[in-house]
């Protein structure tokens, strides 16, 4: 009864991990296309689309291709394929990272962006609204200082200290024509000056208009039209203001640039100004999905590309019987020596047969080479060996038990007698 547990244990944890394996090419593949859409929507915005998108599938490719030949690939079996393979993988992989970092980068930055946006356009206006407050006091200053130049001129005529005035009315104090001229001046200036503020007063109302519209702007969406009315305020505050500056003698006021609301809304397209503002999360994104790729493509492993036969598979037992040097190395497989030994190079032994026995099996995908001399079992071998030493098993014992049932009658028959 334990027995038989432990066998259907050991058969539903075979067929687990067989499952496993199976699963593991399907999300490969999965894997492989989201890395291939994310590096062909960075690429398509800097070269011509048909072009990115061979130049994506050939990517990704070699990343599923050189991860499971790296798999099958030791670095003293054989230094020039393993460094080329390891290259050509660094090399894909930094490029698909570098174009997927974009959509990512546009996935997890779009909102921050929008909202940057919108600032600026905030920070836009309220200094195009500190300039204007500073042209109103300009103006209001400036007039001021007028009529209070004009009012020192006039009190200087009524005490006969002006240095315009005629020397026979010099020092002489009282109203005179002199006073009566810049006293004229003085009404003018002061009228000027009322109409200036008068002039100035709508102006204020149009600005609190400007900034009431600015904060009715939402910092996640904007309506076109709440947008529309911020646009249209700031553009009365500037018509307004320019018309009283040109009006009193100032200086008009340059329109400010301010961005439209499809401007303002519209997706970031992709730029090398994004490694400027890099962002870690977006390319760790972009890195996760080609690190998923390599790390289920290397344990997936090379499997044979095609099954031996079974002639194949009886040669192959009975030549790999003939080498005599086994162990178990550090990766836990069973592994071989290849070379004769001092023995077989005494006797000048051929070992071509076996050998040939070894290629089949390395093109296979069924050994996988450790270095120049020794060569390891892959998974796919060893139930592959079981299977044909468990047949030559059986066929072992079946001449042993027909001896054993003719044995029988025999002994039987001596101890009758």
């Amino acid at each position: 009864m334990t027995g038989w547990l432990a066998q259907k244990i050991d058969q539903t944890q075979t067929l687990f991990v067989s499952l496993l394996r199976i699963w593991t090419i399907p999300i490969v593949l999965l894997l492989s296309l989201a890395s291939g859409f994310t590096t062909y929507y960075g690429m398509s915005h800097f070269i011509t689309p048909w072009i990115a998108l061979i130049i994506t599938v050939a990517i990704q490719s070699i990343i599923v291709i050189c991860s499971l030949e790296l798999a099958s690939i030791r670095w003293k079996a054989n230094r020039g394929r393993f460094l080329s393979v390891a290259a050509s993988l660094a090399i894909s992989l930094a490029a698909s990272i570098s174009f997927s970092y974009f959509k990512f980068y546009e996935v997890a930055n779009q909102e921050a962006i929008y909202i940057g946006r919108l600032e600026s356009v905030r920070e836009k206006i309220q200094a195009y609204l500190e300039k204007v407050q500073s042209a109103k006091a300009a103006l209001i200053q400036h007039q001021q200082s007028l009529l209070a130049e004009a009012e020192d001129n006039a009190q200087a005529a009524y005490f006969g200290t002006h240095p315009e005035i005629s020397p026979r009315y010099r020092g002489k104090v009282g109203k005179g024509p002199f006073w009566r001229h810049y006293n004229e001046i003085v009404q003018q200036q002061q009228t000027t000056l009322d109409e200036l503020g008068q002039k100035l007063a709508p102006l204020d109302n149009k600005i609190n208009s400007l900034q009431t519209a600015l904060n009715r702007l939402d910092g996640a969406t904007v309506a076109q039209k709440q947008y529309q009315a911020v646009l249209e305020a700031l553009q009365q505050v500037h018509l307004h203001i320019n018309r009283v500056s040109t009006e009193f003698g100032g200086e008009p006021l340059p329109e400010p640039s301010i961005s439209t609301h499809a401007q303002l809304t519209e997706k970031i397209r992709p730029s090398f100004a994004m490694w400027h503002n890099f962002s870690l999360f977006a390319f760790l994104c972009a890195a996760m999905v080609d690190l998923f790729t390599v790390l289920l493509s290397y344990r997936l492993e090379l499997s044979a590309p095609a099954p031996l036969s079974k002639d194949e598979q009886e040669l192959s037992l009975k030549l790999l019987s003939h080498f005599h040097d086994y162990r178990i190395n550090e990766n836990d497989e069973l592994e071989l020596v290849i070379e004769k030994s001092e023995l077989e190079r005494a006797r000048r032994y051929s070992d071509w047969p076996r050998l040939f026995a070894v290629g089949l099996l390395l093109k296979r995908g069924l050994l996988r080479k450790v270095d120049k001399r020794t060569v390891e079992f892959s998974p796919g071998l060893y139930s592959l060996m079981a299977e044909q030493m468990s047949d030559h098993l059986k066929a072992a014992q079946k001449p042993h038990a027909t001896d054993t049932k003719s044995e029988t009658p025999k002994t039987t028959e001596q101890s009758h007698g």
